[in-house]
């Protein structure tokens, strides 16, 4: 889903409407900045075609296959569901906007290939939520993954602007506004949500057009380097009986009660995922520490904990109860390790000096500092050594981050130790 700040989009009907068979095909005009003599509104015309039935995607998947490359897109809605429903695929060649109703396609095995096809590159913008959707809706991933936010971030155009001001940057276009956030799941979708949707798709192979003859051979391989870290990170599906890590302030409890917050954390994730639910309509997230901590017995006691919604102890408060129970009585050569604490504030300052860093080589290399480093890459780097050392390079430092900052990282450590 892309959206961002969009301008204002005049309401112009469809131009042509025919049907052909489950095909649907219309011409839209989209307003681009430029105006010439013959088209004083700057109006170009973008042909569409919907995708209403298995057979008309398959054949359309096996042309796909034959291009080098193809924009992706996707509108989903998730209001109070824990995975996201695909309300609408969007596919774009350069030529034609294609619209997928995933309300009618049943078969997206031909859908998957092409997604899996290593002789066409996928393009996508900030695309870690389109990659939620397409492995919730078609159990696979795109690779190899162009996403046009890295590539504008290596060529130092601009890593954090929206997708509307990146499009109207490289291509001088105007988008339509504020669809974003409408109902993807209504039909008929309204003339504005069709057009906001045919509008991504062509510009999104416009824009993987214009920003990749400009990147350098060395950015293009870090570009798709990195689109396969964004895919691998997202098949890395969390494990339930780990999620007591990241609960805040979970390093202040006992191996004891780091038990009971395993399990509680363990229960909630899984309900989550079998109920389709947000995690904190199953257990608030602010629940659970002090239910590790206090370990009720009862409903009252249970009730009394912060932040516990009245329905959560009416629907699952003997599963919680029974669930402290049992894993307060683990033995103890079963309970977690102590979590290590997060580093002082005295750290600050070298942290600062860290990412000054990468902040030198993006300059040096002319990219966008945010795809330096992250701070959670600093914050292992010194956890593995603070505060007198020797430190090592974590595992989550890769590629050619590690290859060009990896040793001066140490250099800086190694002075302040």
């Amino acid at each position: 889903m892309l959206g961002g700040t969009l301008s204002r989009w005049p309401a112009r009907p469809i131009k042509a409407l025919r049907m052909r068979g489950a095909i649907y095909t219309a011409c839209l005009f989209a307003r681009s900045s430029v105006v010439t003599p013959d088209n004083k509104e700057g109006l170009v015309a973008i042909e569409t075609q919907w995708v209403l039935d298995d057979a008309q995607l398959t054949r359309l998947c096996d042309e796909w296959r034959q291009l080098p490359y193809v924009a992706v897109d996707t509108e989903f809605m998730r209001v109070d569901t824990f995975y996201p429903i695909a309300a609408l695929l969007q596919v774009g060649d350069g030529r034609c906007a294609y619209l997928i109703d995933p309300l009618l396609i049943t078969d997206w095995a031909a859908f998957a290939g092409l997604l899996t096809d290593p002789s066409v590159v996928k393009v996508l913008h900030a695309c870690s939520e389109d990659l939620e959707v397409l492995w919730r809706l078609t159990g696979s991933l795109p690779m190899p993954l162009f996403d046009t936010q890295l590539a504008a971030g290596y060529l130092n155009i601009g890593f954090s602007m929206g997708y509307s001001r990146l499009v109207q940057t490289v291509l001088n276009i105007e988008l339509p506004k504020g669809e974003t956030r409408s109902d993807w799941l209504q039909r008929p979708l309204s003339e504005m949500q069709v057009r906001y949707a045919v509008e991504d798709a062509q510009h999104l192979a416009e824009l993987y057009e214009a920003l990749l003859p400009k990147l350098s051979d060395e950015k293009r391989v870090w570009v798709m380097e990195d689109g396969a870290e964004l895919v691998a990170n997202l098949q890395r599906e969390t494990d339930p009986d780990e999620a007591y890590r990241e609960v805040k302030q979970a390093w202040r409890l006992k191996p004891r009660q780091l038990a009971v917050l395993r399990a509680l954390t363990a229960w909630r994730e899984r309900q989550a995922r079998a109920r389709n639910q947000p995690r904190n309509r199953v257990l608030r997230e602010h629940s659970l520490w002090p239910l590790a901590r206090t370990q009720p017995t009862d409903l009252v006691g249970l009730a009394r904990i912060d932040d516990m919604h009245p329905r959560t102890v009416r629907q699952d408060g003997e599963t919680l109860l029974e669930l402290i129970r049992t894993a307060a009585a683990t033995p103890e050569q079963d309970w977690p390790e102590s979590l290590p604490e997060p580093l002082p504030l005295d750290a600050s300052a070298l942290l600062k000096k860290l990412r000054a860093v990468g902040q030198r080589e993006a300059q040096a290399m002319d990219i966008a500092p945010e795809l330096m480093l992250r701070k959670k890459v600093l914050e292992a780097l010194l956890k593995t050594g603070y505060p007198n050392g020797p430190y090592e390079l974590p595992e989550s430092l890769r590629g050619w981050r590690r290859e060009r900052m990896g040793q001066a990282l140490l250099e800086v450590l190694e002075d302040k130790s």
